[in-house]
């Protein structure tokens, strides 16, 4: 359908002939040694680097270098001045910018905005060492030190804020990141083709603002590209007789010169053009421009449905934006990798082990996923906090059963100290691997942001055949004794193939398994565009059923979100109330976090739903809560255990008139007076609380058979509780949807949940006397497990 070149049949540079490098260079040491006078290539990045396919410069430099250029690595670089961009001299075709796996924003800020003290991604998680909005800076550096070196963003930062985009931290729109950073061009998704052929068109000597065309990139450009009709949207229109009023944001109005004669009363004859879905080589739509959507909350909305609506590869047309004079041209989403190309990526020559500058020091994120395997890319989940469709894309990219399966082995003979765990067969999902349309010429228009919202598609083949035997013969692998599902199971489509969960269950569960429910009101998930709790209590049914059958006691474990746009305070006091009903205590509970792109920020910012069609009247608002007390009370109700929350809920609970949940009475959310003298974990621990209750974890108490129980000391490695090895499986991502915890192997975040780019892997799984520390990822405080959201 679309000619495009494999990234692996590309002519090879000429300096090929300096063939592998066992580390990419970070040093002038290290480029002597290998025999360079230069680089021609200089990727600088916010993260250490680890040699490894779930660090984004360590994709982007092993293709680089696959292609026969000479790629050096600048990692976490002293940004105060331009000396550190300067270590490796002037790269010979351009700089890559990029903040690392995580958004630098997310990295350093909780929900709350309260600064963080550690980062997983840096030696001994050691905290500060990228700045604020990395992005900019590096570039402003890079710019500094060699003027005239053209300049590409790209990672997970520079795409999710690759237009006008609401910016939770200032609290207002920012321009696109391609203007704020001055780069020359912006690679958005995972970029292999448009990097391969940014380079290989630089190399052969072409100007990098010739490069206006290509798929997955976004160009600042002085006016509209020739040859092309610009669709304006850059307007809601307002109803009114004497003006046109189009059913969608795609059609156009037209006024036919040649029949106003024919009109009566001289009413302008309005014609309207429907283009074909099928134009998006020759048909762009125009979004409203920065500096109106900066005033206007409801067309902000309307902008991001309109985006959203243009996110198929095949039938997507590109978008243009105005940003004071210039225009912002985001060209159509890159064709997806076939899985021979995939095959090509993840067989680069990857040492899988952080470089040795680094010595001894422990890279938290690396520790997670050292022993893990990326399976596929993309989500078709279209969650409304996450914007993994809009970074990854919703076709799903796999890989060959033999490519995964000779990963596995070289996992087993080249990582230091493997115990014989994988600790993650997934991606985004877990269980999307395979996955997807049925009819390819529907998958080619289709404009659904979900496959699986309001209910899974009667196109979408859900047969699990692939990862089933995928599963079987990974465990087949000699030296491979266990094999973990660490990637968050979408359990609407689980449940879909028993015969799946069957296997999951027997084989690749370490003791307990987390899944996300996300909510149990109807308003809020509708929002989310996740199933109801009667697919997560039909998912529970075969879980335990299963697990009986397998003669194992395995528990699982349902995550929520606190705060989403849409969620009022009876709907969290519900929440609060099934939670106790259920004996559930969450120890540490995740407000939402509003990301740029993905279309919960703006029902947050807009407080309009963006999932309909928006109007300046009759549109659909979305309560959200915003205030710092309104968001710690949401939060609180997850936590309604805990005394410090005590006096805030009973004053909200007064206020909603639902005194009678005050008391000691079985039905009660909290006591009239506050316990000082008993903490949470104290009552779990003794009496007829202590021991049935369970709060993302649990102490030594009896289990009393019922699935809402856990086996924390899974966690961290520890013994599970059949005394075998758990690895890091048990670290279940928090997603019981579409995003994956771990990096992606593109090296941009898989995850870019609840509106966050799947949440910063932290250092918090150590135990702290003898109460484990939840692995549920904290909206308030420095301490976190390194697990993504």
């Amino acid at each position: 359908m679309h000619n495009v070149t494999p990234i692996n049949q590309y002519p090879k540079f000429w300096a090929e002939c300096y063939g592998t490098a066992p580390f990419l260079p970070t040093s002038r040491k290290e480029m002597e040694q290998l025999g360079w006078d230069s680089c021609d290539i200089i990727i600088v990045t916010g993260d250490a680097y680890v040699d490894h396919p779930s660090f984004g410069m360590a994709i982007i430099g092993r293709l680089l270098e696959s292609q026969g250029f000479r790629v050096g690595i600048i990692a976490q670089p002293k940004w105060d001045n331009k000396d550190a961009f300067m270590k490796l001299g002037k790269p010979n075709l351009f700089f890559g910018i990029t903040a690392g796996n995580m958004d630098s924003m997310i990295n350093r800020y909780t929900s709350d905005k309260k600064l963080r003290h550690d980062d997983a991604y840096t030696p001994n998680n050691e905290g500060g060492k990228r700045p604020d909005r990395a992005v900019l800076v590096y570039s402003q550096r890079c710019r500094e030190a060699f003027k005239d070196t053209p300049i590409v963003l790209g990672g997970i930062e520079a795409s999710l804020r690759r237009l006008a985009h609401y910016d939770y931290w200032s609290d207002k729109v920012r321009r696109s990141v391609l203007f704020d950073a001055k780069g020359d061009i912006l690679l958005f998704g995972n970029a292999e083709r448009a990097l391969v052929e940014v380079a290989h068109r630089l190399a052969n000597g072409e100007d990098v603002k010739t490069m206006t065309n290509i798929r997955g990139t976004a160009v600042n450009l002085p006016a509209e590209p020739e040859g092309f009709k610009i669709i304006d949207s850059s307007r809601i229109e307002k109803p009114s007789q004497a003006v046109f009023v189009p059913q969608n944001p795609y059609e156009t109005e037209e006024q036919c010169e040649s029949n106003k004669a024919d009109a009566k009363e001289d009413k302008p004859q309005v014609i309207t053009v429907r283009p074909s879905r099928h134009d998006a080589k020759t048909t762009a739509v125009r979004l409203p421009p920065f500096e109106k959507l900066n005033n206007d909350r409801i067309l902000y909305a309307h902008a991001s449905r309109v985006m959203h609506l243009e996110t198929n590869p095949y039938s997507g047309r590109a978008l243009i934006q105005r940003h004071g004079d210039r225009e912002l041209w985001v060209n159509q989403a890159p064709i997806p990798l076939t899985t021979e190309e995939m095959d090509f990526v993840f067989d680069l020559p990857f040492a899988r082990v952080p470089h040795p500058m680094y010595g001894k020091a422990k890279i938290p994120a690396y520790d997670m996923i050292k022993t893990s395997v990326n399976i596929m890319r993309g989500c078709f989940g279209g969650c409304s906090f996450c914007s993994i469709t809009e970074h990854e894309g919703r076709i799903i990219q796999n890989r060959s059963k033999e490519s995964i399966l000779n990963e596995l082995e070289e996992i087993r003979d080249k990582v230091p100290g493997f115990t014989g765990t994988i600790s993650d067969l997934g991606g985004p999902t877990a269980n999307m691997y395979r996955l997807g349309c049925s009819v390819p010429k529907a998958e080619a228009t289709c404009r659904r942001p979900s496959c699986v919202f309001p209910k899974i598609c009667e196109k979408l083949n859900t047969d699990h055949k692939h990862t089933i035997d995928l599963y079987r013969e990974a465990r087949k692998v000699k030296g491979v004794k266990k094999v973990l599902i660490a990637s968050g199971v979408r359990y609407d489509l689980a449940i879909e193939s028993p015969e799946y969960v069957r296997e999951l269950v027997t084989h690749h569960v370490g003791g307990y398994l987390k899944i996300a429910p996300e909510h149990t009101e109807k308003g809020p998930l509708d929002l989310m565009m996740k199933p109801g709790m009667g697919t997560y209590d039909r998912f529970k049914s075969m879980f335990e059923k299963y697990s009986q059958e397998a003669g194992k006691k395995q528990y699982l474990i349902p995550y929520f979100i606190s705060a989403h746009p849409g969620t009022e305070d009876e709907d969290m006091l519900n929440l609060a109330l099934w939670l106790k009903k259920n004996n559930f205590e969450c120890d540490q509970v995740q407000n939402f976090y509003p990301s740029p792109m993905c279309n919960a920020t703006s029902m947050y910012y807009s407080e309009t739903n963006p999932l309909k069609r928006v109007k300046y009247k009759k549109r659909e608002d979305v309560p959200v809560a915003k205030g710092e007390r309104q968001r710690r009370l949401h939060k609180a109700l997850l936590r309604y255990h805990d005394p410090k929350n005590w006096k805030l809920i009973r004053e909200a609970l007064i206020n909603m008139g639902k005194k009678h949940l005050i008391g000691d009475k079985p039905n009660c959310l909290v006591p009239e007076e506050d316990l000082d003298a008993q903490t949470p974990a104290e009552r779990r621990q003794t009496g007829r609380h202590g021991a049935k209750r369970f709060a993302t974890k649990h102490t030594k108490g009896q289990f009393d058979g019922d699935s809402r129980t856990s086996n924390n000391n899974n966690r961290n490695g520890k013994n599970n509780r059949n005394g075998k090895p758990a690895g890091q499986g048990q670290q279940q991502n928090r997603n019981g949807n579409a995003h994956s915890e771990k990096p992606t192997s593109s090296g941009k975040k898989n995850g870019v949940r609840n509106g966050y780019s799947n949440g910063k892997p932290s250092n918090n799984s150590k135990p702290s006397g003898n109460k484990p520390s939840a692995n549920k990822p904290s909206g308030s405080g420095p301490k976190r497990k390194p697990k993504h959201r």
